[in-house]
This record gives C-alpha cells, sequence and structure tokens, in this order.
C-alpha cells in the first residue's frame, strides 16, 4: 500500500478530525494534557522544595492538611482518589519526614486525625508562597477577573469529576 505525503510531512492516512461539537472536546483534551504534564513536574519539584525526600504525589496531601486542618486519613484518602494502604504509606512516609503527626480522634477513639507539624507547616508555608508568587508573576498581564473566572472553572470541573 503506498502512503501519499504531503508538503507539511503528514501521511495521506491520517484521519480526519471530527466536526462540530467534537472539536471543543479535542480542544479541552489537548490543553489538558499540556496543562496536566506541567503540574506533575512542578508538583515534583514543589515537593522537593518541602523536603529532598518527599514524593511528588505527597505534595497535594500536604497541601490538603495545610488548607483543612486536620482530617481522617480516610477522608484524605477519598478526596485525593487514592485507596486506604496507598494513604497509609504516604503517610507513614510524611510521618518520618516530620512533615505531619497523628492524634486519636475524639470523636471516635478508634480512628486517627492527621495534621501537618509545625516543622511541615513551615515547609509548606514557603513553597505554597514561592509557587502563588510565581502565578501572579506569570499571569500579571491577565486581567484580574480572568484568573478569577479560571480559578471559577478549574472548581468547577474539579467538583464536576468528584461526582463521576
Amino acid at each position: 500500500m503506498h502512503e501519499e505525503q504531503s508538503g507539511d510531512g503528514h501521511r495521506g492516512t491520517d484521519p480526519v478530525p471530527p466536526s462540530g461539537v467534537d472539536q471543543e472536546f479535542l480542544a479541552l483534551e489537548r490543553e489538558l494534557t499540556v496543562f496536566l504534564r506541567r503540574a506533575r513536574a512542578s508538583q515534583g519539584e514543589m515537593a522537593r522544595e518541602v523536603h529532598p525526600d518527599l514524593e511528588s504525589a505527597a505534595y497535594g496531601l500536604l497541601v490538603r492538611l495545610d488548607e483543612c486542618g486536620r482530617q481522617r486519613a480516610t477522608e484524605l484518602a477519598a478526596y485525593i482518589g487514592v485507596g486506604k494502604a496507598t494513604m497509609s504509606r504516604q503517610l507513614r512516609a510524611l510521618e518520618e519526614l516530620g512533615l505531619v503527626a497523628r492524634e486519636p480522634d475524639p470523636a471516635d477513639g478508634r480512628a486517627w486525625l492527621v495534621h501537618l507539624t509545625d516543622e511541615g507547616r513551615s515547609r509548606v508555608g514557603r513553597v505554597r508562597d514561592a509557587r502563588r508568587a510565581r502565578y501572579v508573576s506569570q499571569l500579571d498581564h491577565w486581567d484580574r477577573r480572568e484568573v478569577a473566572e479560571l480559578a471559577r472553572l478549574l472548581d468547577q470541573l474539579n467538583k464536576g469529576m468528584e461526582q463521576r
């Protein structure tokens, strides 16, 4: 079988992209793919800034604890979208690094509450402040209403995905 090659280097057998409403979803997929790839790389950098031995995935746990305070491991696992075993392993590693601690849940003696240590709060705060400063610098040409609208839309997207 012979494939024709156009002047732009594409083969003649390239699929034709769908038209209409599918174009918006293809564009969304493309932009989210780039965004998520960059976010993963950024999360790894931020995790190392908190502590050189911190796993990239654990950074989100620290941010959640920073924002919400004491939480049960089951709540954290549900929010992050991982199983109990994975959450237990991540929390154990964070405890060993001195970033989180556990205490008995006064509402249920069988359960534990996880919270940031003073050291964990300090380290996470420094990294979050630096990250926020980068956003301000990178988006300084945006209107504040556009930034607020982007945050609103991302919140809407995240909430919609939680329900699935």
